[in-house]
């Protein structure tokens, strides 16, 4: 039994030119893939809770921190996209790189992101519709609006969304990419009109003290606001539809990772500027501050613009999840007949459609709060694996072709897996629990069914 088979990557390269998508990406549609995947939930409250709770003002350093650690991973990810151009994220490179047991254990484990995170975060856009609904006058019935937990029924906005978006998702790429790139625009004017609003009534006094927490705060900060960056990983999954791959999905990549840094890091140190931060503990923090200054009006158009974030964060993150469970099933690790492209979309329709309705179950009825932090320990522990991964084909396969070549790479590559490695220490233990169910659960798939029916599998025999 071959647990470490791995895939040529000229065979792969080779692949990627028949899978049926469609090149239509351009370098400025990844980097609005990758704005839109992130600048979201975290933006809009994170920033507020990581700041009452853990690192006061200096939560603004922590998502300096943050992003240090997410654009090692980044340029790990930047460099297996340019010379495995494939569809499939984390699981294609670690198959091309570490075999097929550890790849399917990776891409197991985007599964259980992309999926979690997506119905947190289809439940935390029907939280904010909901809202400013009510804001209006407007009161929806609460069995409706929440899970049975909560004392409702069924929260039937976050299966509307999640079902809509499905729709755009299987009519094709260019179609998603034009709503993406529209609420990309509203989210990016949303956060100018707060800039506008805000920076005048800064109040440096309210910085006083910066780090309440200490040093320890920045670094318990960004193990939360960490999170705020998830996402960006979802532009290496649209390898074989972008235009020029090679050139193209570093520039998404590091890009978006760039431009979403500095806006948090301002939103992070405006926000609290202008109120204490002890106020900030709010599931609506940025509307929350604008309304704390007398700009009601100002906070009711954040709350719009915090509904199309969050709308973004949640196509993008459907988006990665259909070319994960594409990835998966071409390669024979779950039902191969679930990938058909549709013949006149040219999309993944089967899987788009199975993993919107899986979301849309566990959003609409699920006690989210329980689960949600195991999209964490699954993305870190992709990522992980992607900055070892690199490294190892850089020693073992120095030959290949690399568009882009991680620089510094002895460096960046142990520096993505101890700062990633650390946050996940920091994990509760409940979680580590519920991912140890997990990753047996997907052991179970892998020999009862992935290794029998692997592509690889048959072309040996």
């Amino acid at each position: 039994m071959d647990l470490f088979r791995k895939k040529d990557i000229g065979a792969l390269r080779s692949m990627a030119q028949k899978s049926g998508l469609t090149r239509n990406l351009s370098a400025f549609d990844l980097v609005f893939l990758g704005i839109g995947s992130v600048i979201g939930t975290g933006i809009f409250v994170l920033t507020g809770v990581g700041a009452a709770l853990y690192a006061g003002p200096g939560i603004s350093l922590s998502f300096v921190l943050a992003s240090v650690a997410c654009a090692f991973a980044g340029l790990a990810y930047a460099e297996y996209a340019s010379m495995v151009p494939v569809a499939g994220s984390a699981y294609t490179y670690t198959y091309a790189s570490l075999g097929e047991f550890v790849a399917f254990i990776v891409g197991w484990n985007l599964v259980l992101e992309y999926t979690v995170t997506c119905s947190t975060v289809a439940s935390g856009w029907s939280g904010y519709v909901v809202g400013l609904l009510a804001s209006g006058g407007i009161d929806l019935p609460i069995a409706f609006t929440k899970v049975p937990e909560e004392g409702g029924i069924i929260n039937i906005p976050a299966i509307a969304i999640t079902m809509f978006l499905c729709i755009l998702l299987v009519r094709g790429t260019k179609e998603t990419v034009m709503i993406n790139r529209i609420l990309v625009f509203v989210k990016l004017a949303v956060i100018a009109i707060f800039f506008v609003i805000a920076v005048p009534h800064v109040d440096p006094t309210n910085w006083d003290p910066f780090l309440p927490f200490g040093y320890q705060g920045i670094a318990s900060g960004a193990a939360i606001v960490f999170f705020a960056y998830i996402g960006f990983d979802a532009v290496a999954t649209s390898a074989e539809e972008a235009k020029n791959p090679s050139r193209d999905l570093p520039i998404g990549i590091l890009g978006s990772l760039f431009v979403c840094a500095i806006l948090y890091f301002f939103v992070a140190l405006v926000l609290t500027g202008i109120v204490p931060y002890t106020d900030l503990n709010t599931p609506e923090p940025v509307a929350y501050a604008l309304r704390a200054i007398g700009y009601p009006i100002g906070s009711a158009i954040v709350a719009v613009g915090a509904i199309c974030g969050i709308t973004t964060v949640l196509l993008v993150l459907l988006y990665g999840q259909a070319r994960i469970f594409f990835a998966l099933s071409r390669d024979g690790m779950i039902p191969a007949g679930i990938c058909k492209i549709h013949k006149l979309y040219r999309t993944p329709y089967l899987v788009t459609i199975g993993g919107c309705i899986l979301v849309a179950a566990i959003a609409g009825f699920a006690p989210i709060h329980l689960i949600a932090e195991m999209a964490n320990i699954g993305t870190l522990s992709a990522f992980f694996l992607a900055g070892f991964g690199v490294l190892y084909l850089r020693i073992t396969r120095p030959e290949i072709k690399r568009g882009f070549r991680c620089p510094a790479i002895y460096f960046v590559s142990p520096m993505a897996m101890l700062s990633c490695g650390y946050l996940m220490y920091n994990l509760p233990i409940h979680t580590w629990i519920r991912f140890v169910i997990w990753c047996v659960i997907g052991l179970i798939i892998y020999f009862g069914y992935s290794y029998k029916h692997s592509k690889i599998q048959s072309n040996e025999k």
